[in-house]
């Protein structure tokens, strides 16, 4: 059994044993003999992990099943919202849905598609947490998009978090839900963040809050750990990073202006121009308005 299969089946029993049923969002279906493989070995973990202290025994496996709301939408980068979710699937207890204006396939760039689960007409609110990944031209389009921007105003009065990958964040300032906070954002839209009444910071993850934003892309996965330290407790998300390997030792240090050098950021900055200018445009309409 790969360490995937372990995962979803293991935790999913985990789960079962606990609340006497099983919890999650399309998890494969656990069958007789791994129910009974693996239960002990992950309640153990649960016990390990929480340190005899009772409430943090509770956060790792809380007996309310946890929602977390993640938006799909064309043209955002696949990336930003497979990432997270990784992460996501694996707390206990925890349903993750895909939402969409409806159940069509999202085709979400680069040859994938993302088929929502719930609409915006038919998802509940009281989300543990509502989430926006970002992307190109597909994101300058949903910053004006009148019916998302609603939705997440509506999702954020009752959610406990409201996150962001990338650029997710310039729509969750268009829907006007990061004015006033401290944010992050792609490196190349730090200037558009700030006219839709955000404090940009040049951070990988930025915390204000019940507003948790991260920087482009691959900063998902440090936004989703930071997240699941504060759902979840601090252990479990060290052994979730155990658990999928994350300890980032890239071959060259070029992920950040800073450390690319001023003729790769000049090349990247001129190629995203026309990106950055319509989402200036998208911005000064909503602030104009």
């Amino acid at each position: 059994m790969d360490r995937r299969t372990f995962s979803t089946q293991a935790f999913a029993a985990a789960t079962a044993l606990a609340t006497g049923s099983l919890v999650g969002c399309r998890r494969s279906p656990v069958t007789a003999a791994e129910s009974e493989q693996h239960p002990n070995a992950m309640v153990q973990l649960i016990d390990d992990l929480a340190d005899g202290d009772p409430a943090q025994r509770a956060l790792i496996l809380p007996t309310t099943p946890r929602r977390i709301a993640m938006l799909v939408y064309p043209g955002m980068y696949p990336l930003d919202l497979l990432g997270p979710k990784t992460v996501f699937n694996d707390l206990l207890n925890t349903r993750v849905h895909l939402v969409a204006p409806t159940l069509a396939p999202v085709p979400a760039g680069n040859g994938v598609s993302i088929t929502p689960d719930v609409t915006y007409d038919t998802c509940p609110t009281g989300f543990d947490v509502i989430f926006v990944p970002g992307g190109g031209d597909g994101t300058v389009r949903l910053m004006q998009h009148e019916p998302t921007l609603q939705f997440l105003r509506k999702q954020a009065e009752t959610a406990r978090w409201v996150t962001s990958v990338c650029t997710g964040a310039l729509v969750l300032g268009a829907a006007g839900l990061l004015e006033g906070y401290r944010a992050t954002t792609h490196w190349v839209t730090h200037d558009v963040l700030r006219m839709l009444g955000a404090t940009p910071m040049h951070k990988r993850v930025v915390e204000d809050r019940n507003r948790i934003t991260s920087a482009g892309v691959t900063a998902g996965l440090d936004m989703a750990f930071t997240l699941t330290a504060r759902l979840a407790g601090e252990n479990y998300a060290r052994a979730e990073m155990l658990n999928i390997e994350y300890d980032p030792d890239p071959p060259f240090r070029a992920g950040s202006p800073k450390r690319a050098g001023k003729k790769i950021t000049g090349a990247m900055t001129a190629m995203y121009a026309g990106i950055v200018s319509s989402a200036t445009t998208a911005a000064k309409a909503r602030t104009s308005g």
